[in-house]
Formats: C-alpha cells, structure tokens, sequence
C-alpha cells in the first residue's frame, strides 16, 4: 500500500499524481480547471503540470485546461507497446512516464486505486498519501473565487425569495397550506426552488424543505404535506454550473402563528447565530466559537443530549468550509481549526426539540484579518408576512 506521511505539503515544485473524473473529483479540476465524466491523468513535476489524455479529450483538454502540457495516453502506450508489453495498462503508462521525468516518488490523494498504487509500487515507485486538504491552497479563496460563490449566493436568495412567495400566497385550511387548490408539500415546494435555481444555471441536490418534526433530523430532506404554524427549514446548497463552486444558507420560516416557545428557539439560534459570526476571524479557534454558541443556548436552558430515545439540542457541528466541494475544510467544530484570512466558512447553528420545532440558520462568511464578510445578504425571519 502506499505509505502515509502526515507531514506532506504541496507547492508548485511537489511531485503529485491524480487519476480522477474532475466532474465529481474536486482535486483535480482545481489542479487542471478541466471539467470531464472520465478519469483522466494529472501529474505535476519540477514546476510543470500534465494532462495525460486519450485521443478523444486530447484537443479539448489543450483549449480549455490550465495545465502547462497536455499529452496523448497513445504515445505512452505506443512506446509501452515497443517495448514488448502486449497490453500495457494504466500503471504501464504511467511508468514510462515516470522514467521519462526520472522521478520515482509521487504524492497521491488519499483516496487513489489501491490496485492502481500497488501495481506501480511493483514497477519501483513510491507513493506517498495524502489526506485532504490535498490541496491546502484550496482553503484559501482568491477574490475570484469569492465571486463565483458570491454569484452562486445570490441565485439560492432569488429562488428561495420565489419560493417563500408561494407559501405567502397559501391559504391555511384544515391545519395544512393550500394554494390555487392543491396542498403545498415539502416535494412541490422543492422542486420550485430546484427549478428556480436551474433557471440560474446551478443545480441543487438534496436540497432540504423540511417541516415540523421531520426537521428535528437535520438532514432530513422533508416529505409530505407543509403545515400552519411548524417552522419550516429551508436548507439550499447547489453548485453552479458556470463556476463549479457552491453556496450554501439555511432559513427558517413558518406560515400562520408562532408559537410562544418556538418563537423563543428562533431568538436563541438567531443570537447564537449572529454571535458565531462576530467572532469569525484571522486567528480564532473555530472550537472555540463552537463552544461558545453552545454555552450561549445552555445558558438560555436549551440542552444537547439524549432525551427519549433521540438527540435533542445542537447536536452538530457550527459550520464547515465550502468550496468546489459542498463540505470540505475547514471545520467550525469541537475539532481545533485556526482561521485563515482567506477561508469560506458557514455558520449554521440549530436547535431541535420535537416538542417545539427545529430551527438552522445559515449564513456564508469570508474570514478576513480583523472580522468576516457575511457573503450572504438575505434577511432573517420566522413568520411570513
């Protein structure tokens, strides 16, 4: 197997080897800014990064890539061929090009083929594994990319500011919301939404419509009639098909009347909220806002723990680093996490009670030196208007 080293870091002068479809491999679209269903090859050595591709992607690779080189799988295979191997494989021709460049040790994502690993391991490589952040760039955003998520940003507020207009235009009958006939549920209003969000060029999965007790399980998508007066939690994270980068909020809202104790839930998250993102800057521990949050709803009298059979509080964690991926580092949790200037991070804190409600809200902020920018603009309510 490939040997792991905890200390590795990559620069432009690291020796590093993908073999990935950059549609669903994060790494390796933002090593080569090469989007593609297949696996294909990326290496990069003494300052100079390749694509190894097959005759098929080979002209589009070298007109839309970033890549310094872009060269053909065949000559490879061709020259393994040559060189009496009758049905050289994928390690074949990497081999060859590893002789090529005299270089035998490379550093792979944690993630690369196992049999892929050994087979060159067999031809007198090295690999070295790493775990994510593979590229520790990545968490790092460049005011371009802030953009493309700030872009992405924007199309989740339009839609679900269309969205919200349909439950504002809802009747409340027998308990549950009605419009133009026909009971609203959480599937019709996400597919709105998602339809929204298409017409924006971003394609949102799983987004989460959820309502009453089905919200008290965060990742619980929602199914079933909306009803009048139980929070609804709106939770919208699609990836723009232009850029390849997400954003990511979360609202709650509810139609009818709040009541009393679920009013006060919302005031707690809300302050909790707002006040994780105050401390959001250069140099703070996310574990450290974490905790704090969480002693900011002890204090309000809202435990975490198992009560009757479930969890029950804030049971997960303050927010995550967003990117090309949905969830990628950093982390705002209990785990130690020094904010950069530079990161993109949600704050996200919720409480759920099955006898109450559930309540998230989500912003999107940018770590900066002495503060954050909230890159999320919507406004934050309970009761529609």
């Amino acid at each position: 197997m490939p040997a792991q080293d905890e200390t590795l870091k990559i620069d432009k002068n690291s020796n590093v080897l993908m073999v990935a479809g950059s549609e669903t491999d994060a790494n390796i679209y933002y090593a080569s800014h090469f989007l593609a269903p297949d696996p294909f090859i990326y290496l990069q050595t003494k300052g100079t990064s390749y694509l190894l591709m097959n005759d098929l992607e080979l002209d589009r690779a070298r007109a839309q890539s970033d890549v310094a080189q872009v060269l053909p799988y065949s000559k490879y295979e061709a020259e393994a061929k040559t060189a009496g191997i009758e049905s050289p494989g994928l390690s074949d021709v990497l081999s060859l090009f590893m002789l090529e460049q005299s270089v035998s040790q490379w550093i792979v994502p944690a993630n690369f083929s196992l049999r892929l690993g050994d087979a060159l391991r067999k031809q007198g490589h090295t690999l070295l594994t790493k775990d994510e952040p593979f590229f520790e760039a990545r968490a790092l955003k460049t005011e371009t990319e802030v953009e493309a998520m700030r872009e992405a940003q924007i199309a989740v507020e339009d839609a679900l500011d269309s969205t919200l207009d349909l439950l504002r235009c809802a009747e409340i009958k027998d308990g549950l919301l009605v419009l133009e006939g026909e009971t609203l549920t959480s599937q019709s209003v996400r597919r709105h939404l998602d339809l929204a969000l298409m017409e924006k060029d971003c394609i949102a999965q799983h987004t989460i419509v959820s309502c009453g007790v089905d919200a008290c399980d965060p990742h619980n998508e929602g199914s079933g009639p909306l009803r009048a007066h139980e929070s609804i939690i709106f939770d919208i994270f699609p990836r723009s098909n232009k850029t390849r980068y997400h954003a990511d909020m979360t609202r709650t809202v509810l139609k009818g009347k709040a009541p009393d104790a679920l009013k006060r839930l919302y005031d707690t998250v809300l302050e909790g909220q707002l006040l994780g993102i105050s401390q959001v800057k250069k140099g703070v521990n996310g574990r450290e806002i974490h905790q704090n949050i969480m002693h900011c709803f002890e204090k309000k009298g809202y435990k975490t723990g198992l009560i009757d059979g479930r969890m029950q509080g804030f049971f997960h964690g303050t927010g995550h680093g967003i990117g090309l991926d949905i969830h990628e580092p950093p982390r705002i949790s209990k785990a130690d996490h020094v904010l950069q200037t530079g990161e993109v991070v949600t704050v996200e804190p919720g409480l759920y009670y099955p006898n109450i409600g559930a309540v998230r809200i989500e912003d999107m902020v940018l770590v900066e030196d002495t503060a954050c920018r909230n890159l999320t603009t919507y406004p934050k309510f309970l009761e529609l208007d």
